[in-house]
């Protein structure tokens, strides 16, 4: 069975994508602790402009938004190929392996440390291996609710407007669909996650969060531009592997119209 399962393209293909879609949703929650700034990763000096009376604003990112566009360029082709219930699922798995590692995090701080550990690294200048571990593995109980609120809304809105936009526009304007439904879905994400982290979790003022809210969307918005043509390059790359009729089989069973699909299509519809 499982080689049969592994030898269907489809479904071999959908193994794939659903693995590097968890894989790359868990690794950008990990290093979303880090914050960097963006005008020095370009080599320019840091913006410093005024939002909403927000002064001293510049483009200071967490890592983990480098990350996060591949995360709706896979929704995207997940959704053009296997259809909305398979972009659910692997978005409801990712949501429960995250947390799930972030339990795991919490028990690894909390579990005593070896005395010799601690300091094992004094010379290198970590005098505390106990603070530094806790440091990179702990975020706030309300970052992560915010994140996994935020990513999960974020798909979901993504699945719905990609349909939407699809039944209108057929197989054409796939720039449309991909990058319309990307641009709404991260500006949702920006600020649910903001607003449940540092408004809710930290009384920022509303101000504050929206005009952050606002840098974090500019940056989103031209990743999401930017990764346009990527995504026609995964559709002609995986046509080329699935063949045109499988792909274009596949397709028409992802949007549920009435041809008969391929009937190895796993998750389709």
């Amino acid at each position: 069975m499982i080689k049969a399962l592994l030898n269907d393209k489809p479904a071999r293909l959908f193994l794939y994508f659903a693995a590097f879609f968890v894989a790359n949703a868990l690794i950008a929650e990990c290093i979303g602790g880090k914050i960097f700034s963006l005008e020095a990763l370009l080599g320019l000096p840091p913006a410093n402009f005024t939002l909403l009376g927000q002064s001293g604003l510049s483009f200071n990112l967490t890592c983990g938004v480098l990350l996060w566009p591949l995360e709706f360029v896979m929704t995207d082709i997940v959704n053009e190929y296997y259809g909305p219930k398979a972009v659910r699922r692997i978005s409801y798995v990712a949501v429960a392996l995250i947390s799930y590692a972030f339990v795991m995090f919490y028990m690894a701080i909390h579990i005593p440390a070896a005395d010799w550990w601690v300091g094992s690294r004094a010379a290198e200048g970590i005098p505390d291996m106990q603070m530094a571990f806790g440091g990179v593995f702990g975020q706030g109980l309300w970052i992560i609710v915010g994140s996994l609120v935020a990513f999960l809304i974020g798909q979901l809105v993504d699945v719905y407007i990609f349909h939407r936009i699809k039944r209108v526009t057929g197989e054409k304007k796939v720039w449309l669909r991909a990058t319309g439904s990307t641009m709404v879905s991260q500006f949702i994400d920006s600020f649910v996650v903001l607003f449940i982290a540092f408004k809710i979790g930290a009384n920022w003022p509303i101000a504050q969060v929206v005009a952050i809210g606002l840098v974090n969307y500019a940056y989103k918005f031209t990743v999401a531009i930017l990764l346009t043509p990527v995504i026609y390059l995964a559709e002609k790359k995986i046509e080329n592997y699935l063949g045109t009729d499988v792909a274009r089989r596949m397709k028409r069973a992802a949007m549920g119209q009435d041809e008969e699909p391929y009937t190895n299509i796993p998750a389709a519809g």
